[in-house]
């Protein structure tokens, strides 16, 4: 059974980031066609920057009793996937909320550039 925390702990994280965006409308639930769009590519350049580690050696998978031991390629673990997702989405949030943020400063006269 603890060979799934660590894929549970990264999706009741997604799950959480997926409120906040819902509660904010901040990326999936406003262009939901985009957002996935971004994640999608920005998981498959991190997926081919991985395969790229494990070919020169760089990076492998180590013995984790927390890990389910399931592969999407030699060396990469499905909780690999699931955590480039949560990092994508995260950075996503933040920089749309971020971005949120400046224009709101910039209509009220805060902020002259």
């Amino acid at each position: 059974m603890t060979s799934w925390l660590y894929l549970g702990a990264l999706t009741v994280s997604l799950l959480g980031l997926g409120t906040l965006d819902w509660r904010y409308r901040l990326a999936l639930f406003v262009e939901t066609r985009r957002t996935l769009a971004t994640l999608a590519s920005a998981v498959v350049v991190f997926l081919i920057w991985d395969l790229v580690g494990v070919g020169l050696g760089i990076f492998f998978r180590g013995d984790a009793p927390y890990m389910t031991g399931v592969l999407v390629a030699p060396e990469v673990p499905i909780e690999e996937v699931a955590f480039l997702t949560l990092l994508t989405y995260q950075t996503l949030l933040l920089w749309r909320a971020f971005s949120r943020a400046r224009h709101a400063r910039a209509l009220q006269g805060g902020e002259t550039s």
